[in-house]
């Protein structure tokens, strides 16, 4: 009897995550088919402070610094603040010798990105109004000359938060670079395009956002885990407000060079996720009901990612396990047994379905070559798998706090992206 409620559990919450997999696919299905058209009104200039967090990021800020000195935006209505974070190299130097304003702190309690950026917002506050709204950008981003246009156009659409495009800036590097890359083109139209084309809320990616400064004051930053653009996310949320997307304002965004380097950081990300989670979920889900409030399930059912994606990728093996067996059977004379069910027919609909349509997506985007394609159907599938003891990682560690620092070292030019680009 023990057993037999054991296997009832566990056929519900298999249940509930195919039931996840299909709102997943309606969602990109409608945002697909919606448009979301906005007016392109440019008569106000906002004033943007610029801030880049970094530590130990003297390889590759010369460059990020640079693309932003030569953005298509006034240069009197923006400046560029770097965090030299802990840092014990040369960040500071290169920074200060590209123009930006420097300013160091050293903390060796509270560590991380997002202290560092709660440390700075509260230091741009106290400069008065002279910013209307705030970009946060990583030490090793390059941006698009349009990325502050694009921004200013979402400002006086009367959007609060916005979250630019996240491109790669180190696609052909191997196979671990390229399948990050298509993992974030796609995530571009799929997740954050449909989902502000229904009105929902993007997700925050870490960098290449925008924050109206009187929304931060209101709100408040307090987002100092391991995962500080969900936190703010659920946040944002939870106060009636929503992340728009600005598809035309670009970052590129390296990407880790080794396994080692990526397994770290997506582990990093599975231990915030599994810590926001646990502390937001039940209140975004009680939102849903008391509000009636859409977007809140929607952040809510992203929360929970490390635990969807432990549960499909135990639930894929078992049922390849059972498929092989099933064959071997047919092979050796006995009659294959199907069995259907609706709700298993669905979640593996949406799989087909995010099978077929990446590339579509890709190629929409003007990035799909024979390279990557041939990535995608014989690399791309390793690379999703070790999603799944990332995961089990990720929950396991949500208590642990730790920052692991990605090393950047790719040091390319926005000429020579922009050249891949077309």
């Amino acid at each position: 009897m023990f057993f037999d409620l054991i296997e009832k559990i566990a056929s519900i919450i298999i249940n509930l995550v195919y039931i996840i997999s299909f709102y997943y696919l309606a969602v990109s299905i409608l945002g697909l088919l919606l448009r979301n058209r906005e007016n392109r009104k440019i008569e106000n200039k906002n004033r943007f402070a610029i801030v880049i967090a970094a530590h130990n990021e003297e390889k590759v800020i010369s460059n990020s610094l640079n693309s932003l000195k030569n953005l298509n935006y006034d240069k009197e209505f923006y400046d560029i603040f770097v965090i030299a974070d802990n840092c014990t190299d040369r960040t500071k130097e290169y920074s200060l010798a590209q123009g930006a304003l420097v300013y160091e702190r050293f903390d060796d309690k509270n560590k991380g990105k997002g202290y560092a950026l709660e440390w700075m917002f509260n230091k741009i506050f106290d400069m008065g109004d002279k910013y209307s709204a705030i970009i946060v950008l990583d030490a090793d981003n390059i941006v698009s000359p349009n990325f502050l246009t694009e921004m200013n156009v979402k400002l006086n659409n009367g959007h609060k938060v916005i979250q630019g495009y996240i491109d790669s800036k180190n696609p052909n590097d191997n196979w671990l670079t390229m399948s990050y890359s298509i993992a974030f083109w796609s995530n571009n139209r799929l997740f954050q395009l449909c989902r502000d084309n229904l009105g929902l809320s993007c997700q925050l990616s870490g960098t290449g956002f925008c924050l109206d400064i009187e929304t931060l004051k209101k709100v408040g930053w307090g987002a100092t885990c391991l995962t500080e653009d969900l936190e703010f996310t659920c946040k944002l949320i939870m106060n009636n407000m929503r992340v728009v997307f600005a598809y035309k304002a670009v970052v590129y965004d390296e990407k880790p060079l080794t396994l080692k380097q990526s397994w770290n950081q997506r582990r990093r990300w599975m231990q915030g996720f599994a810590d926001v989670s646990s502390r937001y979920f039940w209140k975004l889900t009680e939102r849903v009901f008391s509000h009636k409030d859409l977007r809140a399930l929607d952040c809510a059912l992203y929360s929970i990612q490390p635990i969807v994606i432990t549960i499909l990728g135990i639930v894929s093996m078992f049922n390849i396990c059972k498929l092989s067996l099933s064959l071997s059977a047919v092979l050796m004379g006995q009659p294959l047994i199907f069995e259907f069910k609706a709700i298993r027919f669905i979640s593996l609909a949406y799989f087909i379905f995010q099978l077929m349509i990446t590339p579509i997506m890709i190629h929409l985007d003007s990035k799909l070559t024979f390279k990557v394609l041939l990535y995608y159907i014989v690399i791309y599938p390793f690379y999703i798998i070790t999603w799944v003891p990332i995961s089990i990682q990720g929950i396991l560690n949500k208590n642990k706090k730790e920052w692991f620092h990605t090393d950047h070292s790719r040091n390319v030019s926005i000429n020579e992206l922009e050249k891949f680009k077309n």
